[in-house]
């Protein structure tokens, strides 16, 4: 058991900080991940929002796309909160057709799947193994997931509104994501959620 895991905060580009201060509000230490060597002696990997191309474009030409492959791959328990989650996805729909992911997830996902950045809401969405009652998430340009392979587990839904019943947060193992930002609202139980996984 680990007390005090150590997490890497992909920190290319989007909400690091915000995610660092949750985690170490949690009773985790976290790195700045911007180059391969700092993926080592990691308990877990935090993928921020931000831009998914731009983050996959820098992760690309800093050397870190194979190596967070192969870290996901291998095991790393990993949480990704919207271009997170597009970037953990296996497939894209609505992507540039060269846009690459690290992988991890059985989903599709559709990019901005909620619209531009006008169309970013607040809504309040139940998340199965979080108690407490809902989760309040906010969706900037956010990602959904369409399709989830045989071994995904749907942990959230919106509820009401056009986009009712679709899925915005999924776990497959260790590697969890969200099309919210936890990390903006102050309701730390995504975090508390990961860190436990790591303990």
């Amino acid at each position: 058991m680990v007390s005090a895991p150590l997490v890497g905060v992909l920190a290319l580009q989007g909400d690091v900080r915000e995610h660092r201060a949750v985690l170490e509000q949690q009773g985790a230490r976290t790195v700045a991940v911007r180059r391969p060597e700092e993926l080592a002696g990691v308990d877990g990997l935090v993928l921020p929002g931000g831009e998914s191309t731009t983050i996959a474009k820098l992760a690309d030409r800093w050397g870190l796309l194979g190596p967070l492959r192969a870290a996901v791959r291998g095991g790393l328990p990993a949480y990704g909160s919207c271009a997170g989650m597009i970037l953990l996805a296996n497939r894209l729909l609505d992507a540039p057709a060269d846009q690459q992911t690290i992988g991890g997830l059985d989903v599709v996902v559709r990019r901005n799947a909620f619209g531009r950045q006008v169309d970013s809401f607040e809504s309040e969405v139940e998340v199965a193994g979080l108690p407490g009652g809902p989760v309040h998430a906010v969706f900037i340009r956010a990602p959904w997931v369409e399709e989830t392979g045989p071994g995904v587990q749907v942990l959230g839904r919106v509820s009401g509104g056009p986009a009712d019943g679709r899925i915005v947060a999924v776990r497959q193992g260790d590697v969890v994501a969200t099309s919210f930002h936890p990390e903006l609202t102050g309701d730390t139980r995504m975090h508390r959620f990961f860190v436990d996984l790591l303990r």
